[in-house]
């Protein structure tokens, strides 16, 4: 979003169950206005972690759900030059000056190098790709080199 100088308006986050097997289902979710429209880390993951504790009906002592799908959709995107401007401009010039410089060290050292605090440092999880099928169809850098 940054890359192409583009801000949000609103984010929604979402969870789902399987509805595919026998276990509860359940469909939550909850938008929230960004005020000023922003594409700073800071303010994407602040308002993402507090839709996600609103919306959160997970595992509470074994009562929650079982969620098997989750994502956040920004929605409103406009180019930065249009959005308003809010009266602490400071303060996004200096955010937006941040997220950056992050942009830089993760696109130079590799994604998730440098994170936010309020991200979390335990990663219990991790995308599973040993089963991915070739992206060769789709990703011009995964074509196989025949020489002769």
């Amino acid at each position: 979003m940054r890359s192409h100088g583009l801000v949000a308006s609103h984010m929604t986050v979402f969870f789902h169950t399987n509805p595919f097997n026998n276990t509860p289902r359940d469909s939550s979710s909850r938008t929230a206005r960004l005020s000023p429209p922003s594409n700073t880390t800071m303010a994407l993951v602040e308002t993402a972690l507090a839709c996600a504790a609103k919306a959160w009906k997970g595992d509470k002592g074994g009562n929650g759900f079982a969620y098997t799908k989750a994502g956040v959709i920004l929605d409103d995107l406009i180019p930065a030059e249009l959005a308003p401007v809010n009266l602490f401009a400071y303060e996004q010039e200096r955010s937006s000056k941040l997220s950056t410089a992050l942009d830089a060290v993760n696109d130079r050292w590799g994604k998730k190098t440098l994170i936010l605090a309020s991200e979390g440092f335990k990663r219990s999880f991790e995308t599973k790709a040993s089963m991915r099928s070739p992206r060769y169809t789709t990703r011009l850098a995964d074509l196989p080199i025949v020489r002769a």
